[in-house]
């Protein structure tokens, strides 16, 4: 057993993003500034040119998307049980109804046939979640939303890199939201960007990301939006810059690293252990997660704690929204998504981040199969 605890997610910031933080602070000017607008001109020309603002969160992203689509009070938008509840929390933000529809078993994105069977004359909007980084069918997606007229906010928060026939994630659709928080691909240490449709959304987006102000000339002021205080500084864009220039690599290792963890576990794991593995794809995912589904046999804090006792750490993305007390107040509860809560109830992610390496995936493959088998032979 090593010494060394293995963490599930670690971020990598190499000493030349660090010098460049220290050229910030050192400027005098480390609020929003000339670093966020050379990282949204990154991120713009990455995703084809659609415009880009860059904001304090991912999440509040979402709910900027939202209020600029117009949705609100008497409004419903369908998203997925399996994600971060902020996925969730921003419809509710905007004064609509968050509707939900049960996720498909072997992606565990959002189940498209449930989708498009939860639309009603109320839905306005879908939020789809790319959870691991997977994109769902993009193609039947978007025809679902136009053939109700709905817009779509894609929650990409762990999709960076990710593409869809060879198109990168965020080049193509309606907004796409994506998240820079500490465990996600690249980083910022806090923050997200959305990619909007056109100048006059970008425009709006940044009323709303600066309490709903447009200055003119010296001192010209006006607020015609309420807005909040959702900036990025020039400080999270300058680590953003740093990290954005190594994403091909980034992806390319996680890649990498999710084909050594198949390898290592061989094909016969799943009918070994009872445990379900995720879809092997390693054209459009950018692995961002590596998600397993325990068997029924064991617990998931077993299994967490027993993980552990190895030195290696596992976290579990995500618990069914639903069946929260915020939710549960609003009239959702235990059975009305039966795959979601099965997943929900079960999912771990493994070790995935950049500074791994293959001995790291073995070491734990090794520690999983032996807790799996010892849970089996306990039973």
């Amino acid at each position: 057993m090593s010494n060394t605890f293995l963490p599930f997610s670690k971020p990598t910031i190499d000493e030349a993003t660090i010098a460049s933080v220290g050229d910030v602070l050192r400027s005098g000017w480390i609020t929003s500034g000339p670093k966020v607008a050379e990282f949204e001109k990154k991120l713009s020309e990455y995703f084809g040119g659609r415009p880009v603002r860059t904001f304090n969160s991912g999440t509040c992203t979402m709910e900027i998307a939202l209020r600029i689509a117009g949705i609100g009070p008497g409004d419903e938008v369908i998203t997925t049980p399996i994600s971060w509840v902020a996925t969730a929390n921003v419809i509710l933000e905007v004064g609509a109804t968050p509707v939900f529809a049960d996720i498909d078993p072997v992606t565990r994105n959002i189940d498209l046939d449930k989708l498009e069977a939860a639309i009603t004359k109320r839905t306005k909007a879908i939020i789809p979640v790319y959870l691991a980084g997977k994109p769902v069918d993009m193609d039947r997606l978007y025809a679902i939303a136009a053939r109700h007229k709905l817009r779509v906010i894609e929650d990409a928060a762990q999709a960076i890199g990710s593409t869809w026939k060879g198109k990168v994630i965020g080049s193509f659709g309606d907004f796409v939201s994506f998240s820079f928080q500490a465990n996600k691909n690249i980083t910022t240490s806090e923050g997200g960007c959305l990619v909007l449709n056109n100048e006059e959304e970008a425009k709006l987006a940044e009323k709303y990301r600066l309490q709903g102000v447009t200055r003119s000339g010296w001192d010209g002021i006006e607020v015609d939006v309420l807005g909040g205080k959702y900036n990025m500084t020039d400080i999270a864009a300058a680590i953003g810059l740093g990290q954005f220039a190594k994403l091909h690599d980034i992806t390319a290792q996680r890649r990498k690293l999710a084909k050594h963890y198949f390898a290592t576990l061989g094909k016969d794991f799943e009918q070994q252990t009872g445990a379900q593995l995720p879809p092997e794809d390693f054209t459009n995912t950018n692995w961002h997660l590596f998600q397993v589904v325990l068997p029924d046999r064991i617990t998931r804090p077993e299994f967490m704690e027993k993980m552990k006792a190895h030195n290696i750490g596992v976290g579990f993305h995500y618990a069914p929204i639903h069946l929260f007390k915020l939710y549960r107040a609003r009239g959702f509860k235990e059975g009305m998504f039966p795959v979601a809560e099965r997943v929900g109830k079960q999912i771990v992610s493994l070790p995935m981040f950049y500074a791994m390496n293959e001995a790291d995936v073995e070491r734990t493959c090794a520690a999983m199969c032996e807790v799996l088998v010892v849970s089996s032979k306990l039973r």
